[in-house]
């Protein structure tokens, strides 16, 4: 029922069995679930048939190492944005690392409150535009224990921020306008959360002259890419002056730039 409308069927309907459930995922791997379908499972069959992102389904996310609550007005955190967070701390590794994080774009706290997670000494300032997302994120913060240490603010990317950052984390909207997506993604995640114009670099122009004026002495900005964006991101980032190299996800393509 799930493959017109999912990549990963199989792994949706465990997932949603498992919620129908009331278990974990690997708890429904370990017992064999034929005969005993709970009645609102083909309902959650059915919204996952329609589009709607399991995440939103289930109302939450797992993300490095810890799960945020999601649903409708909040871009769904993707395992290929866990690069940004693994790049950061390979290269703080052997350091106390950041002492202060910048997230722009933060959505629910998807890379800041896991950057939080990650160096506990750290504090952090989310900004988004959307207060959906920015109520997702308060809510997460004090969920995970995180309230304490970070700010949420809205605002226009980078703007009316004077502070220096020891790490800047963003991913911002790259999929040109009109671009095809994935099964359900156009219809239900936020368009201003996923498209930036005809080729998708809209944002990258924005954000590229405020990067140096962010960042702290010896501090590094990691910016999320589409895999096919690398050249003509990192073109952008280098007429400001800047040193971008690339860094790749998991299944080898371009996926982040280190500043």
């Amino acid at each position: 029922m799930l493959t017109s409308s999912s990549d990963t069927p199989r792994l949706d309907a465990e997932l949603l069995m498992a919620a129908a459930l009331g278990i974990e995922r690997d708890a429904l791997l370990l017992n064999d679930p034929r005969g005993r379908a709970p009645p609102n499972f083909m309902p959650l069959v059915e919204r996952r048939r329609l589009g709607e992102p399991v995440a939103y389904i289930l109302g939450r996310r797992a993300f490095w190492t810890i799960d945020l609550e999601v649903g409708p007005g909040v871009l769904v955190p993707r395992p290929d944005s866990e690069t940004l967070i693994a790049a950061a701390f390979d290269h703080f590794a052997g350091s106390k690392g950041p002492e202060t994080i910048l997230d722009l774009g933060t959505g629910p706290g998807t890379l800041l409150l896991a950057a939080l997670d990650q160096w506990p000494d750290a504090s952090g300032l989310g900004i988004d535009s959307s207060p959906i997302a920015l109520d997702y994120a308060a809510r997460n913060a004090r969920r995970l224990g995180l309230a304490g240490r970070i700010t949420l603010k809205q605002g226009d990317w980078a703007a009316g921020i004077s502070q220096r950052f020891d790490l800047l984390l963003c991913n911002p909207p790259y999929i040109a306008t009109g671009a095809e997506t994935g099964p359900g993604v156009a219809a239900f995640e936020p368009a201003e959360a996923l498209f930036a114009g005809p080729d998708g670099l809209d944002d990258y122009r924005r954000l590229a002259p405020q990067i140096a004026r962010l960042l702290a002495p010896g501090g590094l900005a990691v910016i999320e890419i589409g895999f096919d964006q690398a050249d003509s991101a990192a073109r952008l980032f280098a007429a400001e002056g800047l040193q971008p190299r690339l860094v790749y996800d998991l299944a080898g393509r371009p996926r982040a730039l280190l500043i």
